[in-house]
C-alpha cells in the first residue's frame, strides 16, 4: 500500500499508520463481519469512492442553463422581492413570487407519483418534501434551500426596483432544477426543498425553519444553502468559471461553554458537523462536473450571513454554496447609472452556463449524500492512561453500530492537524471500535464513517475526545 499522501508528499515511517484492534489478526481492507478484528499495515491515502452511477449522472445532465434562466427572468419580473413589498398584488412584489415558486414546486410534486408533496407557510413559504424510502423515525433528512427575498441598499426600502437576479434568484432557479430532476427518483433519505423570505432582514424565514424541523424531531443531516451563485466574474476583475466555494463553520454555532473549552484544550475547532460536511461536498462535488469544490473555513463572507446559519444554531450541518468572487456594483444596490457605471443586480450579469455547473456539484453531492449511510454516532477517542503511567501512545476509538441494514464496514481516516482535509484511510471491518498505533495523536485528527455495500461513504464523524 502505497505510502504517499493525498498531496503527493512522502510519509516518513513515523507518520505511517500501524493499526490494532483486540481479536484475531486481518488483512488491511479485508472486511469482517462480527466482532472486532486486529489489522495490521500502512495507511493508504483517501479512496476515490464516489463514482455517480448511471442514473445519477443522468439527472445531473438534465440540469439545464434555459431552464435556470427562465426563472431567473421570472423572478425579476416580479419588479421587487423586498420582505416588505406587497403580498397580495397578483404580478408585483414578495406575494406574487412566493405564489409563483408555490405553483412551480406543485407542478414538480405532480410528477412525483405521490413521493412529493408542498406546503407554503409563513415566512418559509414554500417547502416541497420528498419523501425517502426509509420511512423510519430516525430516517436522515438532507435540506436544499435558496432565499427568495431581495433588496437594494436601504435594507428597508420595499418599493425600489430590487430584481435580485443574482442575490437570489439564482439560488431559488437552482432550488427548483434540483427539484424537478429528483422528483422523479426518490433516494434512501427525505429531501426537502425550500424558499425562503426574510434573509436579508435577518435569517427569519430559515429561522423559523429550523426551528419547525427540530421541534418535530426531524433528524436533519446536511443543508446545502444556495445563495448567489449565479456568476463567475467578481468585481476584481476575476473570472473563475470552473470554481465555486462552499463555507462551513467550524466552531459550532450551538457549542456549550463546556464544548468550547475542551475544543481549546483538545482541539476540534476545525472539526464540526458543518466543516465535516463541506469536506464531504469537496470530495463528492466535482466528480462528472468538471468543477472545484473551493472550501472556505469560514462560517460565511466576513461580516455577512445567510440561511445556513439558522441550521448551524440548531446543531444540524450546514454549508452555504456561493461565487468565489462578488461584485459589489451589483449586489445590494439599487438600479441605476453612476459615471457610466450600471449598477443593480441585473439578469444581463449572470451566466447561465456557470449557474448550471454550480447545480450540477450540488446535485452530485445530494446524490451521493441522499444514498449513503449517515455518520456514525458517538464517535470518541478515548486518552486515559493505563495505570501507573502518565499517557498512552496507543489511540483508542470507538462509534455506534449504524442502525442501517446495508452498512458491512467502517473506514478510520486522519489528516495531520494542519491539513484542510483527510488525507489517509483504512477500512477496519464490521467492527465499533479501533485501537490505532504509531501516530502521535498530538499531532493527528482522526474521524470515522460508515460504508455501505455499494461502496458508498458516510460524512465523518470527528472523533471527541474523552477521558472515560
Amino acid at each position: 500500500m502505497s505510502s504517499f499522501g493525498r498531496f503527493g508528499r512522502r510519509l516518513s515511517p513515523r507518520r505511517q499508520l500501524v493499526v490494532l484492534a483486540s481479536g484475531l489478526a486481518a488483512v488491511v481492507g479485508v472486511f469482517a463481519f462480527g466482532g472486532a478484528v486486529a489489522l495490521g499495515g500502512g495507511g493508504g491515502g483517501m479512496p476515490n469512492w464516489w463514482h455517480p452511477s448511471r442514473q445519477v449522472r443522468a439527472m445531473v445532465h438534465q440540469i439545464s442553463p434555459q431552464n435556470l434562466q427562465s426563472d431567473v427572468e421570472t423572478l425579476v419580473g416580479f419588479g421587487t422581492r423586498h420582505t416588505g413589498s406587497s403580498q397580495t398584488d397578483p404580478v408585483r412584489g414578495i406575494g406574487a413570487a412566493g405564489t409563483w415558486i408555490d405553483g412551480q414546486l406543485q407542478a414538480i410534486a405532480a410528477t412525483s407519483g405521490g413521493s412529493m408533496t408542498v406546503q407554503r407557510q409563513s415566512f418559509v413559504q414554500q417547502v416541497s418534501t420528498l419523501q425517502g424510502t426509509d420511512t423510519t423515525s430516525a430516517a436522515p433528512t438532507y435540506v436544499v434551500c435558496a432565499h427568495y427575498d431581495s433588496r437594494v441598499t436601504d435594507v428597508l426600502d420595499f418599493t425600489s426596483d430590487a430584481p435580485g437576479a443574482d442575490d437570489n434568484a439564482s439560488g431559488v432557479a437552482a432550488m427548483l432544477e434540483l427539484a424537478r430532476v429528483f422528483a422523479q427518483h426518490p433516494t434512501k433519505a427525505t429531501i426537502v426543498f425550500a424558499a425562503f423570505d426574510g434573509e436579508e432582514q435577518g435569517l427569519y424565514g430559515s429561522a423559523f425553519a429550523a426551528r419547525q424541523l427540530a421541534a418535530a424531531g426531524v433528524n436533519v443531516k446536511g443543508v446545502l444553502d444556495l445563495d448567489t451563485i449565479g456568476t463567475p466574474l467578481g468585481g476584481n476583475g476575476v473570472r473563475e468559471p470552473r470554481t465555486v466555494e462552499v463555507y462551513s463553520e467550524g466552531m459550532p454555532t450551538n457549542a456549550t461553554a463546556a464544548q468550547i473549552a475542551l475544543m481549546e484544550s483538545v482541539g476540534g475547532e476545525n472539526d464540526g458537523l458543518s466543516r465535516q460536511l463541506a469536506r464531504y461536498i469537496e470530495e463528492t462535488g466535482g466528480n462528472g462536473t468538471r468543477m472545484n469544490v473551493q472550501l472556505v473555513f469560514r462560517r460565511d463572507r466576513i461580516l455577512r450571513g445567510s440561511d445556513q446559519i439558522s441550521f448551524d444554531a440548531q446543531g444540524d450541518p450546514a454549508v452555504r454554496f456561493t461565487e468565489p468572487n462578488l461584485d459589489y456594483n451589483h449586489i445590494h444596490q439599487n438600479v441605476q447609472v453612476v459615471n457610466g457605471v450600471q449598477l443593480g443586480d441585473l439578469t444581463q450579469f449572470l451566466d447561465f452556463n456557470y449557474l448550471a455547473r454550480v447545480t450540477q456539484v450540488v446535485g452530485s453531492s445530494l446524490a451521493a449524500l441522499a444514498s449513503s449511510p449517515p455518520a456514525p454516532a458517538s464517535a470518541q477517542q478515548h486518552v486515559t492512561p493505563p495505570p501507573g503511567f502518565a499517557g498512552s501512545n496507543n489511540t483508542v476509538l470507538t462509534w455506534n453500530a449504524d442502525p442501517e441494514s446495508d452498512v458491512v464496514g467502517y473506514e478510520i481516516v486522519w489528516r495531520d492537524s494542519t491539513d484542510p482535509v483527510w488525507t489517509h484511510a483504512v477500512q477496519v471491518g464490521n467492527v465499533t471500535s479501533f485501537t490505532v498505533t504509531g501516530l502521535n495523536k498530538d499531532n493527528t485528527q482522526f474521524g470515522v464513517r460508515a460504508i455501505n455495500s455499494d461502496g458508498d461513504r458516510s460524512p465523518v464523524s470527528y472523533t471527541t475526545v474523552t477521558t472515560l
